[in-house]
């Protein structure tokens, strides 16, 4: 792909994920990047999206807005999560086969994978259950790109590809505790614990699910390569690789961050997923991705964004 001949559309680019794919970009000498902000363009309203397209005649787009949050915020609005994610998506896919946009690049989730799904989760597995009951909605909504991916394909020859990340995290991240996943929620409930004095620090669930963490800037790259060199419409995986349960996970935060408390388990909370770890072969294979960024560096970095950050208001030292 030469980069320098590119009008790239990046939906979401002013979020999580998108900033680091728009600093990429910039970085490869992309030719224009359009950032669409939602107060401009409402990706749920099909006419907002071919205004979107009429305006800016991308020659690629990479799809990465969505309603996202952690288990508290699905379970409180499934209908919004499905309906919004699912709209956003369809829509923007079909109105850029429409305008005869050469490529789109959509992100899904690993949310769609069965909640009892053979660990690691192949990308064959996706349609094998129904996914874990308190996000299912946005699971599947975003699963969704894939049969259209692969439908348009096969009557229009239209080239998209869908992309399945685990969970993410690293700077820039959201720490609001009511909608942040769970890494994130961590950092700031020990690091609020630690300055405020608290002998306690109480975590949902029991400890015991598993789950694959994978940092931002590696998927960012990840997105890039799969634009600059994978043409298909089967889903790939993005992650690391790496399995961790969510009582280490609080052990590592705990100590990272230098709390000395107990930590207590609600039980009368949900898990979530029992287990996530994703086989990552394929993107090796198809785009030769590999994720490079340890994990204790990357909970280091976040850590230091997030104690930092002017934008997240918590309690310092």
């Amino acid at each position: 792909m030469e980069w320098n001949k590119q009008r790239v559309v990046v939906t979401g680019g002013a979020g999580f994920v998108g900033s680091f794919v728009v600093e990429k970009l910039r970085s490869r000498g992309a030719g224009e990047v359009v950032v669409p902000r939602s107060r401009d363009y409402d990706l749920v309203d099909g006419y907002a999206v071919r205004r979107l397209l009429a305006e800016t005649r991308p020659t690629l787009i990479l799809h990465l807005a969505a309603r996202v949050g952690g288990i508290g915020a699905n379970r409180d609005n499934p209908g919004g999560f499905f309906y919004d994610n699912l709209m956003m998506g369809v829509q923007l896919l079909h109105e850029a086969y429409r305008a005869g946009v050469p490529k789109v690049v959509t992100v899904g989730t690993v949310c769609a994978y069965p909640k009892f799904c053979p660990v690691p989760f192949k990308e064959e597995d996706l349609w094998n259950g129904y996914p874990e009951e308190t996000n299912a909605p946005y699971g599947i909504a975003k699963k969704m790109l894939s049969v259209q991916s692969a439908a348009y394909r096969q009557q229009y020859g239209f080239n998209s590809v869908v992309l399945y990340p685990v969970n993410l995290y690293g700077p820039r991240d959201n720490f609001d505790l009511h909608t942040s996943h769970v890494i994130p929620a961590m950092l700031r409930k020990f690091h609020e614990a630690k300055y405020g004095g608290a002998k306690e620090v109480v975590l949902w669930g029991d400890g015991s699910p598993t789950r694959e963490f994978f940092y931002v800037e590696d998927c960012a790259e990840a997105i890039l390569l799969a634009a600059e060199r994978y043409d298909g419409s089967d889903a790939v995986n993005l992650g690391s690789g790496e399995e961790i349960a969510m009582k280490d996970l609080a052990d590592k935060i705990g100590r990272l961050v230098g709390f000395s408390g107990r930590i207590t388990w609600d039980t009368t909370k949900p898990n979530g997923q029992p287990r996530r770890k994703l086989d990552v072969t394929k993107a090796r294979e198809r785009f030769g991705f590999r994720a490079s960024v340890a994990f204790d560096e990357g909970l280091r970095r976040t850590y230091a964004w997030m104690s930092e950050s002017a934008a997240v208001s918590i309690s310092a030292p």
